[in-house]
């Protein structure tokens, strides 16, 4: 990695940056190196395939309206890239056996307490092991008391302004404006993240992190790999291109470039 990389990444942030190639090779330094870029939407045949992807979308406080629309831009993700979705609103599936089906657990836009003692447990075990977690928008706002999933998805929610239009800045030096759930959360992501995305308060109202707002980010995490974007309150966010291909990398980043 280089020292500029480094230095990066010890701030817990990157640049607004040309966003998916630029993070696709920032995964690639931080040791995803097998992960081939690919567009979402565009199959990728470099990159690895069949492993399996379980969507995970119980909520148990509010409810969105886009997870049937989540749940279908996930499993068309799968069919232009390879790689198999299941998605599950069942608990059950937490335990060794369901869920060592899966290289990649995805919570989207759960709420509240999805989860018992025993499941928490078997989740533990999972990340442990090596597999990856790919949080989405409410998942910040998922088990606040449990600890080893706050920090798993790294900053829990704390509120957000109405839905309206924003300046997202993203890795390598592009910008886009998209419509959104700006949220703000009660702290910032651990120093070991990498904050691949930031949205700009001067763009919109409602804004309380001030100038180096983070939405989008990944680390290690306890012997697995976590990825989480705020984005993706609204129906429309799963068909734009942008969102898409961050979902992507970050799922991709969650299985580690390996099949499982």
């Amino acid at each position: 990695m280089t020292k500029v990389a480094t230095q990066r990444i010890q701030a817990g942030r990157m640049l607004p940056g040309r966003m998916l190639a630029a993070l696709l090779a920032v995964l690639a330094a931080a040791g995803c190196t097998s992960v081939a870029p690919a567009r979402a939407g565009a199959r990728a045949s470099a990159s690895p395939v069949g492993y399996r992807v379980l969507v995970f979308s119980r909520t148990a406080g509010f409810r969105h309206a886009s997870i049937p629309a989540g749940i279908r831009a996930v499993r068309q993700l799968g069919r232009d890239n390879g790689f198999v979705v299941d998605a599950t609103e069942d608990p059950a599936v937490f335990n060794l056996a369901g869920l060592d089906r899966y290289r990649v657990v995805m919570f989207l836009n759960t709420t509240g307490d999805v989860l018992d003692d025993a499941q928490q447990t078997a989740f533990e075990a999972y990340i442990r092991g090596g597999h990856g977690f790919v949080g989405v928008h409410s998942a910040a706002d998922t088990e606040y008391g449990w600890p080893f999933y706050g920090g798993l998805v790294g900053a829990y929610f704390a509120g957000h302004p109405a839905v309206q239009r924003a300046t997202v800045h993203l890795a390598g030096g592009r910008t886009v404006s998209r419509v959104d759930e700006w949220y703000n959360f009660r702290t910032r992501p651990p120093a070991d993240a990498q904050v691949v995305s930031t949205v700009d308060e001067s763009t919109y109202t409602g804004g309380t992190m001030g100038a180096d707002h983070p939405i989008t980010w990944y680390r290690p995490y306890q012997g697995g790999r976590s990825f989480y974007t705020a984005q993706g309150h609204t129906t429309g966010s799963y068909t734009e291109p942008d969102f898409l291909a961050t979902l992507l990398s970050g799922i991709r980043y969650a299985a580690g470039g390996a099949l499982p």
